[in-house]
């Protein structure tokens, strides 16, 4: 080999190290697209507040209101959790409705499952789902709920990307958060709308309400859904994309 090939050879070894670091530690799925710029909160240290503070609260009633659930509607419940979202959704749609039930630690979803047996929940299915991917069925909701979750997402781009085929054609997802650090359980307005944006979301509607200890945001899918390699990653520090 020629000196000057042995120098493009210890180039090209040296980039591929490059990329390997660069996705050190990703999911395999996610290495396609950008990689988030922001810490996240660490699952299972949410606040521990109670089904029934948060029923005095009318949270969940207000949340239901704001999204116009109503008997019929189908929704997922994305990190699902002990069920609190998901056992109200289920009342409030119906029979002619279906809820699906999300979430990505196994151990949880048994609990879940045998709460919806136990309160004999029959529009109700479960489903565990991926760090970057819900594995949602396409085509299939109206809504789809992320409720005091979404700061904890550690791939974004991919989770979103992989998420917008399961809305039926005017569906729209439901983000319920805390205007905080990502990595102190919330996530500020302004990236939570740029990275929904990078993806092909806007945004439908924003409220703060104080029975939700934060805000509401829902979003509409528009354009087509770009390509991975086309997505554009935001900042933190100002909620904008890196080209800015």
């Amino acid at each position: 080999m020629t000196r000057r090939g042995a120098a493009l050879a210890l180039m090209l070894a040296l980039a591929a190290c490059n990329r390997t670091d660069a996705d050190a530690g990703r999911p395999e799925g996610a290495r396609g697209f950008p990689r988030a710029d922001r810490p996240v909160s660490a699952p299972g240290q949410k606040e521990s507040t109670t089904e029934d503070q948060r029923d005095n609260l009318g949270e969940a009633k207000v949340v239901m209101d704001l999204a116009s659930i109503k008997a019929g509607t189908t929704v997922a419940d994305i990190g699902a959790g002990e069920g609190y979202y998901t056992v109200r959704l289920a009342e409030r749609v119906g029979g002619k409705g279906r809820v699906l039930a999300q979430d990505i630690d196994p151990e949880v979803m048994q609990r879940l499952g045998q709460r919806i047996e136990r309160e004999r929940l029959d529009n109700v299915s479960i489903k565990l789902g991926e760090p970057d991917d819900p594995r949602l069925p396409v085509n299939s909701f109206d809504r789809i709920f992320m409720v005091h979750m979404y700061h904890e997402v550690q791939e974004p781009y991919a989770f979103l990307w992989r998420l917008r085929p399961a809305l039926h054609e005017h569906g729209q997802i439901v983000v319920v958060d805390v205007d905080k650090p990502t990595d102190q359980h919330g996530i500020p307005p302004a990236l939570l709308f740029c990275e929904l944006n990078a993806v092909g979301f806007r945004l439908a509607e924003f409220v703060r309400k104080p029975e939700l200890r934060g805000y509401y945001a829902q979003f509409e899918a528009v354009g087509p859904r770009p390509e991975p390699k086309d997505i554009k990653p935001c900042t933190a520090a100002r909620g904008k994309t890196v080209t800015q």
